[in-house]
């Protein structure tokens, strides 16, 4: 078995072009493998999918997290590929062993006295306040992706509609609504910031303050978790998408349905918007606890 390991990373180093971490990430699980062949007194040629089966319950009974599970899962079967394929093994048993199901973290969401806490933060008497309120105020508005925010040109927004259109990912158009508030401050923008500060004649709608470049994916995250870290909001609630997930989660808390969710964030299939709908299972809880006759 030592030798088979040896020889496999060798051939994941040197056919595969793996990484020393990466191969040193197969020996680790491979190491477990071994030792629970040992302790069941089995030998490489007489395992079958029970026993590897029988393996991920010990994995599992150990306190190891469905991730790592996978893993490990995911080096064995390549092992045994190895085995079919250059070393004449006769049978393949990690064929149709399946991967643990990893666990769907939820993101934290603000509270709505949470966003308006944020939007409040930056010193609108300052041209730069004035320039991260109508950053602020859209991504919230919207729900858009810092990414898709970052690289919104002018030519993309419709005041008059109140509608920007979003390039989103694999190139996809889609339209989303933004309301009077986010419409006011963005004008703002427009009319008393960005004039001074395109030094440049780009394209891009938010602006660098200092060199007029367009504001990156970076620049934009980090004014988000500066104004958080001002409102006092705690650090597992402050990370890049928060006020699109905050967006989705208000705005289903409010009526909207998933379809119409699903076609201003975006998404290419409904099942990845109905996370929602379990991110905010504790509020229909709330409800039902309130409003049902047998809450």
């Amino acid at each position: 078995m030592d030798r088979l390991i040896e020889e496999y990373l060798t051939f994941l180093l040197l056919e595969k072009g793996l990484s020393k971490n990466s191969i040193s990430s197969y020996q680790n699980d491979l190491e477990k493998f071994k030792s629970f062949l040992k302790k069941h007194h089995k030998d490489i040629e007489d395992v079958q999918l029970s026993d590897l089966n029988d393996f991920l319950i010990e994995l599992e009974s150990r306190g190891y997290s469905p991730s790592t599970r996978s893993r490990i899962v995911s080096a064995v079967r390549g092992f045994f590929l190895y085995l079919t394929t250059e070393k004449g093994l006769a049978s393949n048993p990690a064929e149709l062993l399946e991967l643990p199901r990893k666990e769907k973290k939820l993101p934290e969401v603000l509270t709505e006295k949470e966003v308006e806490t944020l939007l409040s933060m930056p010193d609108t008497t300052q041209l730069k306040g004035m320039r991260d309120r109508a950053l602020l105020e859209i991504l919230y508005a919207t729900g858009m992706r810092v990414s898709e925010v970052s690289n919104l040109k002018l030519r993309d927004l419709d005041l008059d509609q109140r509608f920007i259109k979003v390039l989103g990912k694999g190139s996809k158009e889609r339209f989303v609504p933004f309301g009077e508030i986010a419409k006011e401050w963005l004008l703002k923008y427009l009319t008393e910031v960005r004039p001074r500060i395109d030094k440049r004649k780009s394209d891009q709608v938010f602006l660098n303050m200092r060199d007029g470049r367009p504001l990156s994916r970076v620049s934009i995250w980090k004014i988000i978790k500066s104004y958080g870290i001002l409102a006092g909001i705690p650090s597992e609630k402050l990370y890049p998408h928060i006020l699109r997930h905050s967006f989705a989660t208000h705005l289903l808390r409010n009526g909207c349905d998933l379809r119409t969710l699903q076609l201003m964030l975006g998404h290419a299939s409904i099942a990845t918007t109905q996370v929602y709908t379990h991110l905010d299972i504790g509020y229909l809880r709330k409800v039902h606890k309130k409003y049902h006759p047998r809450g």
